[in-house]
């Protein structure tokens, strides 16, 4: 299979700031994605969508091709991240004159994925024939039990189902962790979206899931990285 692998990096991230150049154990947070994709060595062509010149030199430092900025309309905050990966699929297949038989997105804000995550997720990818397949991890709240909303003024669990008293007995939920996203190109073409009749997931280690989008998850990150120093 002809494998593309999209990492989008925009500037500007409110958050934290800068956070995709921000220095993370001596090297800036982009570049320890950078890196995995290529140690992988699943991929065709690696390509990075980014409306930053700083990131597309970083990028150009470590040997990535990277021939395009990103247009301002897929660069604001309400920008989804389909769209994006679609515009940087048409400018690989472009560039590269080829089509692509499966996208895999690795997001640059999280560092604590290993490559054997990427490699596991693309195999059960492959082996179940899905369309889509998004990295997961179980999450520590559910809407079945410990979950509430308010409606009409009074409070409730999110999800009402029969009566259950243990966490355990709930339904299983998981939280999207923002790190791996695989489609067949005509999933991603034709759908625009995480979700068909057809995606899989990949089940990762919360202690791996870590997605930062503050201080607070940057601080956590670094914590895991001094504990443990094969990251």
């Amino acid at each position: 299979m002809k494998i593309l692998c999209t990492i989008c990096a925009r500037k500007n991230s409110k958050g934290l700031k800068n956070k995709n150049i921000k220095r993370l154990k001596g090297i800036p947070l982009i570049s320890r994605t950078l890196l995995q994709a290529k140690k992988s060595k699943l991929f065709e062509d690696i390509v990075v969508s980014t409306d930053s010149k700083k990131i597309q030199f970083i990028s150009k430092k470590l040997g990535f091709n990277t021939w395009f900025l990103r247009p301002r309309s897929l660069s604001n905050d309400e920008t989804s991240k389909v769209p994006v990966i679609l515009h940087a699929l048409k400018q690989a297949e472009k560039f590269y004159k080829k089509k692509y038989d499966a996208i895999i997105d690795l997001d640059v804000t999280a560092p604590l994925r290993e490559i054997t995550d990427i490699k596991k997720a693309y195999n059960k990818f492959r082996k179940n024939n899905f369309d889509i397949v998004i990295s997961v991890c179980k999450s520590k709240k559910n809407p079945y039990f410990n979950m509430i909303e308010i409606k009409k003024n009074k409070i409730q669990l999110v999800k009402k189902v029969k009566k259950i008293n243990a966490r355990q007995n709930a339904p299983a939920v998981y939280d999207i962790n923002a790190s791996i996203y695989i489609w067949t190109r005509k999933a991603l073409t034709n759908k625009k979206s995480f979700f068909s009749k057809n995606t899989g997931i990949y089940v990762m280690p919360r202690v791996r899931s870590v997605d930062i989008d503050d201080k607070d998850d940057w601080n956590l990150v670094n914590f895991y990285l001094k504990k443990n120093e094969k990251y």
